[in-house]
């Protein structure tokens, strides 16, 4: 399986930021942006997994994580989707 994902930053509130990305290993990867490995991530943390989507095919994902970065509305719309995550993973930091 293949993963396309979207990690919220619990400690920047004020600039919500969201990190999107695709993976074999959602367990790994989340760890590996937690621990400072992953380049775009690293001394933002920490990093909370607020929604994902499944695929068979890494092209389809790969596909899937493109549209969601680089289409007009599509992190717009993603933000939308995610609120009640986003809102509940605050939550249960705080």
């Amino acid at each position: 399986m293949y993963y396309v994902y979207v990690l919220y930053n619990l400690d920047d509130e004020s600039a919500k930021k969201i990190y999107i990305g695709v993976t074999d290993d959602l367990i790994r990867r989340v760890r590996e942006h937690n621990s400072g490995q992953s380049k775009w991530t690293s001394g933002f943390g920490p990093w909370k997994p607020v929604y994902y989507e499944a695929y068979l095919s890494a092209k389809d994902a790969i596909n899937r994580e493109r549209k969601l970065k680089h289409h007009g509305k599509g992190v717009s719309e993603l933000k939308k989707r995610i609120e009640d995550s986003v809102y509940k993973a605050k939550k249960v930091r705080d």
